[in-house]
């Protein structure tokens, strides 16, 4: 069995043994994995401490079939999430990114541009103790939207999810959870799990969308001046239309802070 190497983010470890963790990943060359790091928590070993929870590393791994975790050989720690220089917004909001990641991706399922902007935004997000309430928020807001699109469910902002007929940011615009984006006035009508958006959330939600899709990276769009009425309006609906898409509501969603 020939050993594989990657660079991965790591999502989550439980403690399996009393040396050993389980480890969820998130590698740019295969995708989400899970494995057993034997000697993962020793301090000196194989692993060397770099198995921790957002950290960045360099691993080492043989493949297993069918269900079968993975079995983890080696781990060079890259970087290390920088806690004290996060604050508690910003490490709060790098827990709902691990959290996204594990619950929107599927294993062995490789997305390199994805693993790309989920470094550049916990990077970020290492950074933010002094960043504001507001920059966060759009941190967080902006990788949403690029894995909302990486991975297909990317919402339809300005054209009828139902007949693709133009929508209006005009008043309040019926959203359709269920149909996957904006409705018009026909097609509203019976439609289930159906909000109603601001014109002023959807222009900002469009407008961070178009930048997410540029080629400078989630990280790097410039703070919008977002209103904090819009910005819990946003929230609220990107944690519904996350929610119906994965199943059930993601636990770190409650401790997105916008104070």
């Amino acid at each position: 069995m020939a050993a594989e190497k990657a660079t991965a983010l790591v999502l989550r470890a439980i403690d399996f043994s009393e040396t050993s963790v389980i480890v969820t990943l998130f590698t740019r060359e295969f995708g989400k994995i899970s494995g057993l790091a034997k000697g993962g928590r020793r301090l000196k070993g194989p692993f060397e401490s770099a198995l921790d929870l957002l950290a960045l590393c360099r691993i080492v791994f043989l493949r297993k079939s069918s269900d079968a975790l993975d079995l983890l050989t080696e781990a060079k720690l890259e970087r290390r999430f920088r806690v004290s220089e996060a604050g508690l917004a910003g490490l709060n909001a790098a827990f709902y990114v691990a959290e996204l990641l594990r619950e929107l991706t599927h294993d062995n399922d490789p997305h390199a541009e994805l693993f790309d902007a989920a470094d550049r935004t916990l990077v970020v997000l290492g950074q933010s103790r002094d960043a504001g309430a507001h920059v966060t928020a759009q941190h967080v807001f902006r990788f949403e939207l690029t894995a909302l699109r990486l991975l297909g469910h990317m919402p339809s902002l300005d054209a009828c999810a139902e007949c693709g007929a133009t929508v209006e940011a005009k008043g309040r615009v019926p959203f359709g959870h269920t149909a996957g984006g904006v409705l018009c006035a026909a097609c509203r009508p019976g439609k289930r799990n159906v909000v109603s958006l601001s014109a002023v959330a959807l222009g900002a939600l469009g407008k961070m969308s178009e930048e997410d899709g540029a080629a400078s990276g989630v990280a790097d769009g410039v703070a919008m001046d977002i209103e904090r009425s819009t910005r819990g309006e946003l929230r609220g609906l990107l944690n519904h239309y996350i929610a119906h898409l994965v199943g059930h509501e993601l636990r770190t969603q409650k401790s997105l802070s916008d104070r």
